[in-house]
């Protein structure tokens, strides 16, 4: 049996972050947990490729852009920051909770950047939220979390 405990076994803490309120509850679970183990916390944004052309194409041309709530479209780095990591910034600050912020723009999927992300910067534990599809919805759009738990080198916390 290991002789590691748990306040040295979760020191670096990596939680996914966009606009959703799931991925905001991961974020305060996250956010408690670091705390609670004195670890560092790193927020991640993920922004693929394909969908920073869709939006910058959009941006770019004489069109006007009305995104509908359902349409996925991402915020440049700078309203990225504020709308997904300032509240973050704030309650980490409120609890004494050191926090790095990093917007990653990618190829390849959010889950496999993710995982990737987590391997190569040694981190002890991944928190993301989840929507809590299943069935037909959940075999048509894939799972961020699945991907993730299945992958992934250290423990996972999903919340929903």
């Amino acid at each position: 049996m290991s002789t590691t405990t748990l306040k040295e076994k979760f020191s670096k803490i990596l939680v996914a972050v966009d606009v959703s309120e799931p991925s905001m509850a991961a974020a305060d679970d996250a956010i408690l947990m670091a705390r609670l183990f004195h670890a560092n916390l790193i927020a991640v944004y993920v922004l693929p490729e394909n969908i920073r052309y869709q939006y910058e194409d959009r941006i770019n041309s004489d069109v006007p852009v009305t995104p509908s709530v359902s349409e996925i479209i991402e915020l440049p780095r700078q309203e990225i920051e504020e709308k997904s990591f300032s509240k973050i910034k704030e309650i980490c600050k409120e609890n004494n909770v050191k926090l790095n912020t990093e917007v990653i723009s990618t190829t390849k999927s959010i889950a496999a950047e993710l995982v990737d992300y987590a391997e190569s910067n040694n981190v002890d534990l991944i928190v993301v939220g989840t929507r809590g599809r299943s069935g037909f919805k959940k075999l048509l759009f894939g799972s961020i979390a699945a991907h993730v738990i299945t992958y992934a080198h250290c423990p996972i916390l999903v919340v929903k």
